[in-house]
Protein backbone atom coordinates (compact mmCIF):
# COMPACT_ATOMS: atom_id res chain seq x y z
CA UNK A 1 0.00 0.00 0.00
CA UNK A 2 1.44 3.44 -0.96
CA UNK A 3 1.10 6.46 0.56
CA UNK A 4 1.45 9.44 -0.51
CA UNK A 5 3.92 12.06 0.27
CA UNK A 6 2.10 15.17 1.96
CA UNK A 7 3.60 18.13 -0.28
CA UNK A 8 4.52 21.60 2.24
CA UNK A 9 4.96 24.53 0.55
CA UNK A 10 6.68 27.81 2.30
CA UNK A 11 6.04 31.42 0.72
CA UNK A 12 8.42 33.85 2.32
CA UNK A 13 8.34 37.35 2.58
CA UNK A 14 7.19 40.39 4.77
CA UNK A 15 3.65 40.82 3.62
CA UNK A 16 3.66 44.66 4.65
CA UNK A 17 0.81 44.40 3.90
CA UNK A 18 -0.31 41.62 1.63
CA UNK A 19 -1.01 42.38 -1.73
CA UNK A 20 -3.14 40.91 -4.76
CA UNK A 21 -0.13 39.88 -5.74
CA UNK A 22 0.93 37.97 -3.34
CA UNK A 23 -2.50 36.62 -3.12
CA UNK A 24 -2.58 35.28 -6.78
CA UNK A 25 0.80 33.67 -6.10
CA UNK A 26 -0.58 32.25 -3.25
CA UNK A 27 -3.70 30.86 -4.67
CA UNK A 28 -1.36 29.20 -7.50
CA UNK A 29 0.35 27.69 -5.08
CA UNK A 30 -2.35 26.23 -3.10
CA UNK A 31 -2.85 23.90 -6.40
CA UNK A 32 0.92 22.99 -5.98
CA UNK A 33 1.17 21.72 -2.35
CA UNK A 34 -1.42 20.27 -0.59
CA UNK A 35 -0.29 22.69 2.51
CA UNK A 36 1.02 26.33 2.02
CA UNK A 37 2.85 27.96 5.35
CA UNK A 38 3.30 31.67 4.35
CA UNK A 39 6.34 32.62 6.03
CA UNK A 40 6.41 35.99 7.39
CA UNK A 41 9.93 37.26 7.96
CA UNK A 42 10.99 39.35 11.01
CA UNK A 43 14.06 41.51 10.98
CA UNK A 44 15.00 43.50 13.85
CA UNK A 45 16.55 46.26 12.21
CA UNK A 46 13.54 47.21 10.47
CA UNK A 47 9.95 48.40 11.68
CA UNK A 48 7.31 47.35 9.19
CA UNK A 49 4.00 49.22 9.17
CA UNK A 50 1.93 46.46 10.22
CA UNK A 51 2.66 43.93 13.17
CA UNK A 52 3.39 40.30 12.73
CA UNK A 53 -0.34 39.63 14.02
CA UNK A 54 -1.77 41.93 11.68
CA UNK A 55 0.08 40.45 8.69
CA UNK A 56 -0.98 36.75 9.86
CA UNK A 57 -4.33 37.94 10.34
CA UNK A 58 -4.79 39.77 6.61
CA UNK A 59 -3.47 36.47 5.24
CA UNK A 60 -5.37 34.25 6.97
CA UNK A 61 -8.37 36.71 6.22
CA UNK A 62 -7.50 36.73 2.49
CA UNK A 63 -6.20 33.49 1.31
CA UNK A 64 -7.74 31.11 4.20
CA UNK A 65 -11.25 31.01 2.20
CA UNK A 66 -8.62 30.34 -0.98
CA UNK A 67 -7.19 27.62 0.38
CA UNK A 68 -10.62 26.15 1.73
CA UNK A 69 -11.95 26.45 -2.12
CA UNK A 70 -8.88 24.45 -3.27
CA UNK A 71 -8.95 21.74 -0.82
CA UNK A 72 -5.49 22.70 0.62
CA UNK A 73 -4.42 24.10 3.73
CA UNK A 74 -2.85 27.40 4.73
CA UNK A 75 -1.01 28.74 7.69
CA UNK A 76 1.07 31.39 8.71
CA UNK A 77 4.65 31.56 10.67
CA UNK A 78 7.17 33.92 11.50
CA UNK A 79 10.97 33.29 10.94
CA UNK A 80 13.67 35.35 11.07
CA UNK A 81 16.52 33.33 10.50
CA UNK A 82 17.48 31.26 6.51
CA UNK A 83 14.07 30.38 4.28
CA UNK A 84 15.99 26.89 4.27
CA UNK A 85 15.48 26.27 8.01
CA UNK A 86 11.93 27.72 8.04
CA UNK A 87 11.11 25.33 5.73
CA UNK A 88 13.22 22.34 7.50
CA UNK A 89 11.28 23.39 10.87
CA UNK A 90 7.91 23.50 9.03
CA UNK A 91 8.67 19.93 7.33
CA UNK A 92 8.05 21.98 3.15
CA UNK A 93 9.85 20.81 0.84
CA UNK A 94 8.67 23.28 -1.69
CA UNK A 95 9.77 27.18 -1.71
CA UNK A 96 7.68 29.29 -3.52
CA UNK A 97 9.13 32.28 -4.84
CA UNK A 98 7.01 35.18 -7.10
CA UNK A 99 8.93 36.68 -9.62
CA UNK A 100 7.56 39.97 -11.09
CA UNK A 101 10.63 40.41 -13.58
CA UNK A 102 14.12 40.06 -14.95
CA UNK A 103 15.56 42.27 -11.83
CA UNK A 104 13.90 39.11 -9.14
CA UNK A 105 14.65 36.57 -11.80
CA UNK A 106 18.57 38.06 -10.99
CA UNK A 107 18.13 37.74 -7.54
CA UNK A 108 16.14 34.86 -7.16
CA UNK A 109 18.75 32.17 -9.02
CA UNK A 110 21.63 33.17 -7.02
CA UNK A 111 19.73 32.43 -3.99
CA UNK A 112 18.37 29.08 -5.28
CA UNK A 113 22.09 28.11 -5.73
CA UNK A 114 22.69 29.12 -1.93
CA UNK A 115 19.66 27.24 -1.00
CA UNK A 116 20.52 24.29 -2.70
CA UNK A 117 23.81 23.42 -0.96
CA UNK A 118 22.71 24.56 2.06
CA UNK A 119 19.81 22.34 2.37
CA UNK A 120 19.49 19.43 -0.77
CA UNK A 121 16.38 18.16 0.18
CA UNK A 122 14.08 22.02 -0.20
CA UNK A 123 13.67 22.28 -4.22
CA UNK A 124 12.36 26.13 -5.11
CA UNK A 125 9.75 27.03 -7.43
CA UNK A 126 9.20 30.16 -9.22
CA UNK A 127 5.32 31.41 -10.23
CA UNK A 128 5.83 34.44 -12.36
CA UNK A 129 3.01 37.09 -11.45
CA UNK A 130 0.28 37.42 -13.31
CA UNK A 131 0.42 40.58 -15.86
CA UNK A 132 -2.27 42.56 -13.55
CA UNK A 133 -0.12 42.51 -10.50
CA UNK A 134 3.31 42.52 -11.97
CA UNK A 135 4.01 45.67 -10.75
CA UNK A 136 2.41 45.69 -7.36
CA UNK A 137 4.72 45.99 -4.18
CA UNK A 138 4.55 46.31 -0.85
CA UNK A 139 6.85 49.17 -0.74
CA UNK A 140 5.11 50.89 -3.20
CA UNK A 141 1.74 50.30 -1.39
CA UNK A 142 2.90 52.01 1.66
CA UNK A 143 4.98 54.85 -0.49
CA UNK A 144 1.47 55.72 -2.57
CA UNK A 145 -0.70 55.07 0.78
CA UNK A 146 1.58 57.76 3.13
CA UNK A 147 1.23 59.87 0.27
CA UNK A 148 -2.26 60.19 0.20
CA UNK A 149 -2.97 57.83 -2.81
CA UNK A 150 -5.58 55.30 -3.39
CA UNK A 151 -4.31 51.84 -2.95
CA UNK A 152 -7.28 50.37 -3.39
CA UNK A 153 -6.46 48.74 -7.03
CA UNK A 154 -3.33 47.09 -5.28
CA UNK A 155 -4.58 45.20 -2.14
CA UNK A 156 -7.57 43.70 -1.11
CA UNK A 157 -10.07 45.95 0.63
CA UNK A 158 -9.49 44.97 4.39
CA UNK A 159 -5.93 45.22 3.84
CA UNK A 160 -6.37 48.63 2.48
CA UNK A 161 -8.57 49.83 5.74
CA UNK A 162 -6.11 48.42 7.83
CA UNK A 163 -3.49 50.37 5.96
CA UNK A 164 -5.47 53.80 5.72
CA UNK A 165 -6.38 53.14 9.85
CA UNK A 166 -2.39 52.44 10.87
CA UNK A 167 -1.65 56.05 8.93
CA UNK A 168 -4.52 57.81 10.13
CA UNK A 169 -3.37 56.70 13.68
CA UNK A 170 0.42 57.58 12.91
CA UNK A 171 -0.39 60.98 12.09
CA UNK A 172 -2.80 61.62 15.11
CA UNK A 173 0.03 60.54 17.10
CA UNK A 174 2.75 62.85 15.78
Amino acid sequence: MATTKKRIGIYPGTFDPITNGHIDIIRRALTLVDHLVVAIGINASKTPMLTFEERAALIEAEAGPVAKKLGAKISTASFSGLVVDAADAHGANVIIRGLRGAVDYEYEVQMVGMNRVMNPKVETVFLAASPETQFISSTLVRQIASMGGDISPFVPKRVEKKVMARLANTNRNK
